[in-house]
């Protein structure tokens, strides 16, 4: 009787201590080896502490997530911590009342804070015009020039630093049996991050940072059609493989030896491994040298985690310490080396670096280094809303300038007209 007493005792105590922890939920969008890590990572958080656990659950895609997540605000059900990927951050942080700035959180609950501490390229895409922090910066990639070394080899030419000498070399790589270029997403690769490198203007009101009200999005100065002119010029001379919207299309000829230049994230140098069997390695994004002040950091793409209101104090806690633990330099370095993703902090960049990771792995260093370049007005990212339906606008209007259908001037005349529309309309249904 006296072991059967104590077991149950036991069994009591071990109930009450679980029952005692508090439950908080984290809804993403990736899957497939992404969606591993995750799981790894918040049971890792689980482990380290008896306060607090930590759920994560798949709601999709990116899009699928972020609409659920909205919905389930909407019906008083959502979870504690939401990821949302960069398009679609000025839709979260504008539906007023549903989340919790990150900073704030973090603060309210004793954890120490510092904007600073984050590399430079990651501190301000999903801060407000002051810099603090709205969302968690999360998964954080850089889209960057990767290239075939055999290519470079058989046409004597070095990878380029700036589009001029791109154009200087291309025809080399051609003659050598190589298509040049290849680009993956133009939204991302050639309008967003084109403005970033290129230290250009994309919105008023600050990039649209500053205000919902009256932001309009800016394509059509003679820069940004200029890159696509290039881009048009260099398609009809083979110099650049255009595939349409689909990432993995425009990827293809790289992974098969066909392309010697592939513009990129960061964050698929992992994959390339495995999907290649030919030696590659990778620079920063080509810029242009004849526009003044070009040459300047690029901001991330991916996503970042987000507070969701209307929880408890004790859950509002819980996700404040595993956002703490997140951004450690431990937790980010294995993040960093699990899946490609950039470290987000200085610390965790240095910790990867002083293990010689590196020097193993020279590559996943490109992307940190490319957000830590100088920075200049117009390299702290962008804050639109219906973001996504108007990279939708500019996928189409791609399409068309590439199969000839219309002249690039025209189509960002269209681009920016649709774009406006959508963001007049966000405005009025903001919050």
């Amino acid at each position: 009787m006296m072991k059967t007493a104590t077991a149950t005792i036991a069994l009591s105590l071990t109930a009450t201590s679980v029952m005692a922890q508090t439950e908080i939920s984290w809804w993403h969008g990736m899957g497939g080896r992404n969606g591993e890590v995750i799981n790894e990572i918040s049971q890792q958080f689980n482990d380290a502490q008896d306060a607090c656990n930590l759920t994560p659950v798949s709601r999709g895609t990116y899009e699928e997530a972020l609409a659920s997540g909205i919905a389930a605000f909407r019906s008083g059900e959502q979870p504690n911590i939401l990821q949302v990927f960069d398009a679609g951050a000025a839709t979260i942080i504008a539906a007023e009342g549903a989340t919790i700035p990150a900073e704030d959180l973090i603060l309210n609950a004793g954890e120490e804070f510092d904007r600073e501490a984050f590399i430079a390229g990651v501190r301000n895409f999903y801060a407000d015009s002051d810099g603090k922090f709205i969302g968690m910066p999360f998964n954080s990639s850089a889209p960057i020039m990767y290239y075939n070394e055999e290519a470079f080899e058989k046409a004597g030419v070095e990878p380029p630093k700036t589009w001029e000498e791109f154009e200087e070399i291309a025809p080399a790589l051609k003659e050598a049996g190589y298509l040049p270029l290849t680009a993956s997403q133009l939204t991302w690769m050639m309008v967003e991050n084109f403005k970033s490198r290129n230290n250009q203007q994309f919105a008023t009101n600050n990039n649209g940072y500053d205000s919902v009200d009256g932001t309009e999005i800016l394509v059509t100065d003679e820069n940004q059609v200029m890159m696509f002119e290039k881009l048009k010029e260099w398609a009809d001379a083979e110099l650049f493989g255009f595939y349409g919207a689909g990432w993995g299309d425009n990827l293809k000829p790289f992974e098969d030896g066909q392309s010697a230049i592939w513009i990129g994230s960061s964050g698929s140098f992992g994959g390339l491994q495995q999907s290649t069997d030919f030696d590659f390695s990778a620079d920063f994004m080509p810029y242009w040298d004849a526009i003044e002040g070009a040459g300047t950091q690029s901001f991330i793409g991916g996503a970042a985690l987000f507070a969701m209101s209307g929880k408890s104090d004790e859950e509002n806690a819980c996700t404040a310490q595993f956002f703490s633990f997140l951004t450690s330099p431990e937790t980010q370095v294995y993040y960093h080396k699990n899946t490609g993703y950039v470290p987000i902090t200085e610390a965790a960049y240095e910790m990867a670096k002083e293990e010689g990771y590196y020097d193993e792995q020279p590559v996943a260093e490109v992307g940190i280094q490319q957000l830590m370049l100088e920075g200049g007005e117009w390299t702290g990212g962008y804050r639109m809303g219906f973001y996504p339906q108007i990279r939708t606008v500019m996928e189409r209007e791609f399409n068309r300038i590439f199969s000839g259908e219309v002249e690039v001037q025209d189509a960002f005349e269209t681009i920016e007209e649709e774009g406006n529309q959508l963001l007049a309309r966000f405005a009025k249904t903001a919050g």
